[in-house]
């Protein structure tokens, strides 16, 4: 096929062929530039040699560059069907690495006359490589590095896609595998940014790196109830060291992976995001294209990258069992031990003293996890360090903490505690963040109420958060513990949420004022719609009332040394053991046994007692209760 003939099937001057095909069109219009290439393109027309002695002769063929062998197995296929589809021939080069090899190709592929080059880097510092293409005034795209001049795979929006696979199958405390390439970077990115707009803290111990040996005392401690990994060979081996340890997937834990569409699938399939080599490597291939035949026309969006599947995906480990929510104060427990208490006019002197976490709150869940079950927290802490404590505190324990915020210029609420020899105590609270916990914060985390059991509640936050908490509570089916503490009286819209109230007897007669008797009390709060009274009484025991049944526990013989965490222990267990399917009465009674097992240690969270310890002790005095 001569430039003659291409002219007469074009209707066009050889002129204009001759100019088209040596890249001289600027003042030829864009509609029979379009049409003279195509009529090149089908006949697989080539200029004579001794025309091409310009680099902007056009060759109807395009030259790649990739940096090494693997990637030629990725975007090989994509860049050849998008080539031929286009009339195109392809040349593909190897820089193997290297830089200098590199710039040898972009020599090697310009005075072969090729019309654009797509180039690999090796590093993303590649100035000298793209010096060299605007010297011979080629067109050129680069691809898949990291600089903001390439076109690349969108992997921000995979990591945040991977995140959020998990995050809608409910999970919250979710990991991440990684190495340290660019590519990752982005992909933790997006992890993040998904994390955040779910209004789920950062942790950043469960951010993993493929470089250090993955801790494999993570999946027995059940910290990450999901992981999201980056590379699927490292999800493989992960799955692996977990097959070997007799952990299931997804039912201890949840993964979800990157894999490109040129990888087997393990023996057990893993859900993964398929990296779009192949479409990539097309949309590419025909910008570039588009570029060398100066088209204006817009081309579709970059390839999205969706999920294969959900085989690998589940709702997390501790949703498999209802929760426990505890909704309420939070703080740090400062304790000063005296021979006898401070009074007015009397100044007292303290030998020793000691910082805790504490707050109902933190007490209760922490109780409850010491006790078996899984719990969730919700409250306010400051912006200061003392919060930091507390949030790495509770790592320790399988609780929940993302509804726990922090309050901006607050400080966290601090109780101060002064405990008198015989193990009698009295608590002064500085609320701080405590108050601003609001009915905002408790809709925010309406997801907890959806998979919970129980609904724990203290008076020393806000009245407005408690009664969201009741009407959460009543829309999901949870029975509701109140625990009335610091406060003067109950609204009665609280009162009517509240299925199990457990006052001391200070409280009580605090919220009914009066000369009536503890039972006469009990009666009136369970006329304004409590289901259930439990009056603690100290080393007294307590009193129960629930419709028909009237009911008192004595407490059991043990040397008091602090009672001031006696209340949360009693209210842990009460509801651990229903939850354990034990009736009211022995739950209570259980309940006693956590009581007084407390009081012999310091502290509010660190004398919580766990499920074993309690039932030993139970066993030895009273085994027919178990």
């Amino acid at each position: 096929m001569t430039i003659r003939e291409i002219a007469q099937l074009a209707g066009v001057s050889v002129s204009t062929v001759s100019k088209i095909m040596n890249g001289k069109d600027d003042s030829i219009r864009a509609e029979t530039r379009e049409h003279v290439l195509q009529i090149a393109k089908e006949y697989n027309y080539k200029p004579y040699a001794s025309i091409m002695t310009s680099y902007s002769a056009k060759s109807l063929c395009i030259g790649v560059i990739l940096r090494n062998a693997n990637q030629m197995s990725l975007y090989a296929s994509g860049i050849l069907a998008a080539t031929q589809n286009y009339g195109y021939c392809v040349i593909f080069r190897e820089s193997s690495d290297s830089s200098e090899e590199e710039i040898k190709n972009i020599s090697a592929l310009i005075n072969m006359n090729v019309d654009g080059i797509l180039l690999d880097p090796v590093v993303p510092d590649c100035d000298s490589s793209i010096k060299q293409l605007q010297t011979a005034a080629i067109p050129y795209l680069l691809f898949d590095t990291d600089r903001t001049d390439a076109y690349n795979l969108d992997f921000r929006q995979m990591g945040y896609t991977a995140t959020e696979a998990l995050v809608n199958a409910g999970h919250r405390e979710i990991a991440s595998l990684i190495d340290q390439t660019g590519k990752s970077a982005s992909f933790l990115h997006g992890y993040q940014q998904c994390l955040f707009e779910h209004n789920i803290p950062l942790n950043e111990e469960l951010i993993f790196h493929e470089e250090s040996l993955f801790p494999s005392e993570r999946l027995s401690s059940h910290l990450f109830s999901g992981i999201i990994v980056f590379h699927y060979s490292a999800a493989i081996q992960l799955v692996k060291t977990a097959e070997t340890l007799h952990y299931h997937i997804p039912c201890d834990f949840s993964v979800v992976s990157l894999k490109t569409d040129i990888q087997e699938s393990y023996c057990f399939d893993i859900s993964a995001l398929t990296i779009p080599c192949t479409t990539f490597a097309i949309h590419i291939a025909e910008l570039l294209i588009q570029i060398v035949e100066k088209k204006e026309e817009a081309l579709s969006a970059p390839p999205f990258s969706k999920l294969n599947h959900t085989h690998s995906i589940d709702i997390p480990y501790h949703s498999r069992t209802k929760k426990v929510i505890s909704l309420g104060s939070i703080n740090i427990d400062n304790y000063m031990n005296f021979k006898e208490l401070p009074h007015t006019g009397k100044t007292v002197t303290s030998p020793a003293s000691v910082t805790l976490p504490g707050g109902k709150c933190m007490n209760e869940t922490v109780g409850i996890c010491k006790l078996g079950h899984s719990a969730c927290a919700i409250g306010r802490v400051g912006d200061d360090a003392d919060a930091d404590f507390l949030y790495q505190y509770a790592r320790n324990y399988l609780l929940d903490t993302s509804g726990i915020r922090r309050s901006k210029g607050q400080k966290t609420g601090q109780a101060y505690i002064f405990v008198q020899e015989d193990g009698n105590s009295m608590i002064s609270i500085m609320a701080g963040a405590n108050n601003s916990l609001s009915s905002k914060d408790v809709a925010d985390s309406e997801h907890m109420f959806a998979n919970a059991s129980y609904c724990l509640m203290q008076t020393e936050v806000p009245i407005d958060a408690l009664i969201k908490a009741g009407e959460l509570s009543r829309k999901y089916g949870l029975t509701t513990v109140l625990k009335p503490s610091a406060c003067s009286q109950i609204p009665d819209r609280l009162l009517q949420f509240t299925d199990i109230l457990v006052p001391n007897l200070d409280e009580l007669n605090e919220i009914c004022p009066g000369n009536q008797t503890m039972e006469a009390k009990a009666d009136f709060l369970l006329s304004c719609g409590v289901q259930t009274v439990i009056v603690t009484l100290g080393d007294q025991g307590c009193y129960i009332r629930s419709g028909s049944l009237t009911y008192s526990f004595p407490a059991i013989d043990v040397v008091t040394v602090d009672s001031s965490g006696a209340g949360d222990a009693f209210i842990c267990a009460l509801v651990s053991y229903l939850l354990y399917g034990y009736s009211l009465l022995s739950a209570t009674k259980i309940a006693g046994y956590a009581a007084g097992l407390s009081t012999t240690r310091q502290g509010t969270t660190s004398a919580l007692v766990d499920r074993h310890t309690l039932e030993s002790y139970i066993r030895r005095t009273e085994p027919e209760l178990l």
